[in-house]
């Protein structure tokens, strides 16, 4: 079980992760994403509510308020005091604690994203060559079928077979293969209306939007 300090680390982590910054720049551009387009609160929706441009910006710091808690609370927290749980798996908990808050935040009572740039951040902390091998699938996916919410789910669903080919005393531990598990199946479970839409043929396409 974690320590004080260390379920510190994890309210902050929450509590970072929360914060909504594709809302708060809609809701700037007079725009409630709450009311618009999927009502989803993510990069996705935030880029065809107000542009590219600042949905790219959204993105991005949703990925930093993943990657952010556990490249520089875990360690600072670790070089204060031996971890109780060890600085790995509290990293991967610092991950799981942000991408939950941008998922359910505290500030937009619990309505959140689909979690998916936020546990991006996160696996990038710790365990880099698994998102950039899931990636490839993100790409391959998302540039063949035009459906980004499908590559979502396939690049999700590669992490955790990726991680647990790589597991080594010289990388990282059984965490991160759980941490990753954990993630494929929030993200799927967030898509599920996506799914549906994919089934029925009415999901948004890329390669349509392009097109027009």
């Amino acid at each position: 079980m974690p320590t004080g300090a260390e379920w510190g680390v994890l309210l902050a982590s929450y509590l970072v992760g929360s914060i909504p910054f594709g809302y708060v720049m809609a809701r700037l551009k007079g725009v409630n994403l709450h009311a618009t387009g999927s009502g989803n609160i993510g990069a996705t929706n935030t880029s065809r509510a107000i542009g590219k441009p600042l949905g790219l910006l959204a993105f991005t710091l949703d990925f930093l308020k993943g990657y952010v808690p556990a490249v520089f609370l875990v360690p600072a927290l670790a070089s204060g005091e031996a971890a109780g749980m060890g600085a790995g798996a509290l990293a991967v908990l610092a991950g799981a604690a942000s991408t939950c808050g941008h998922v359910w935040p505290i500030y937009l009572r619990f309505k959140g994203g689909k979690a998916v740039a936020t546990g991006c951040g996160a696996l990038v902390a710790v365990a880099p060559t698994v998102f950039l091998l899931g990636g490839v699938g993100f790409l391959i996916t998302a540039f063949s079928t035009g459906f980004v919410s499908l590559a979502s789910m396939v690049m999700v669903a590669l992490f955790p077979i990726i991680a647990f080919q790589d597991v080594s005393a010289d990388t990282y531990g059984m965490e991160v293969v759980w941490g990753c598990i954990g993630f494929a199946v929030l993200v799927i479970w967030r898509h599920k209306e996506n799914l549906k839409r994919l089934l029925s043929g009415l999901e948004p396409s890329i390669k349509k939007r392009n097109k027009s």
